[in-house]
């Protein structure tokens, strides 16, 4: 059994940057320094800032530096999809779990309303 894996999870939502290869520098150096595997999952989830051509983007951006996944979109691994909006279905009864045990609660609020109480925060200094 392995002892490591780490996985890095960019989001599609333009070029990637330093910071961005950074992280996933980390995480792919501790896991091939332990014998581990590296992941590459990603965080496709903010629809409102895709960037078509991103995902392509990361593939090419690791491949040129080096850093190759073991598992990931275009190679199948044992904790599939690694795609995470394919990853809805795993996560869904979960979320029903909570909803139904008063843990959590659906929110109705439209864009505009979460951004008037985001800025009415910022305001008083608050974090929303």
């Amino acid at each position: 059994m392995e002892q490591v894996r780490t996985r890095f999870a960019p989001s599609p939502t333009g070029y990637m940057h330093i910071g961005n290869l950074r992280s996933g520098l980390y995480a792919y150096l501790f896991a091939r320094k332990h014998g581990g595997k590296f992941l590459l999952r990603i965080e496709d989830t903010d629809q409102g800032r895709f960037v078509e051509g991103a995902t392509e983007l990361i593939y090419r951006t690791l491949k040129d530096v080096g850093m190759d996944w073991d598992e990931g979109p275009d190679i199948d691994g044992d904790y599939g999809p690694y795609i995470q909006s394919q990853r809805k279905s795993l996560y869904l009864p979960y979320a029903e779990q909570l909803i139904q045990s008063g843990h959590a609660y659906r929110c109705f609020c439209t864009k505009e309303e979460l951004e008037e109480r985001r800025q009415a925060a910022q305001a008083r200094g608050e974090t929303f």
